[in-house]
């Protein structure tokens, strides 16, 4: 969607294009309330600024939506397609030490594992979870926050376009 048709939704439909990117109220109401952006990167610094202000419980709430890594999301939501086209498939080694490593982190932190997997591979992302798991609880959840933010950031970038300039002469 570009960003124009983004500033003219009624405020349920864009509330509901953002919800994806993290299911956090506050968060997404921030964005809605302010629009109209001028242009994309006004409306990624203000998810940005508005993301800095998650609290643990925000973050633990959005991970109710998210899948451990490893797993595939299911459903044809737009949170679970996004979900799809961010995790790397693992060879089958590496997935069973993924599956355990999710097992002793939440055994560990008591929620699921959160990386943000676009543009990492999946032999990646098991070392960032064994890396993590020798976090104390307080550093581990500022780093799930930060990779939360994240997401919902690059999910914003993908989901919303800046428009498409009009070219020299032409009318819009």
């Amino acid at each position: 969607m570009d960003l124009a048709n983004f500033n003219a939704l009624p405020a349920a439909d864009a509330a509901a294009t953002v919800r994806p990117c993290a299911d956090i109220g506050s968060w997404v109401d921030d964005i809605v309330s302010g629009r109209p952006y001028r242009c994309r990167d006004s409306l990624l610094l203000r998810a940005m600024r508005a993301a800095a202000e998650w609290t643990t419980a925000d973050v633990d709430s959005a991970l109710a939506h998210h899948p451990r890594i490893g797993e595939r999301a299911a459903g044809d939501t737009t949170e679970a397609r996004l979900s799809r086209t961010e995790q790397p498939t693992a060879a089958e080694a590496t997935a069973a030490r993924l599956a355990e490593g999710n097992a002793a982190y939440e055994a560990r932190f008591g929620r699921i594992f959160l990386v943000r997997a676009a543009g990492r591979t999946a032999e990646d992302i098991l070392a960032n979870l064994t890396e993590r798991l020798a976090n104390d609880p307080a550093t581990e959840s500022l780093v799930t926050a930060e990779q939360l933010r994240q997401i919902a950031l690059r999910r914003l970038e993908t989901l919303i376009e800046e428009p498409a300039a009009t070219p020299v002469g032409a009318t819009a």
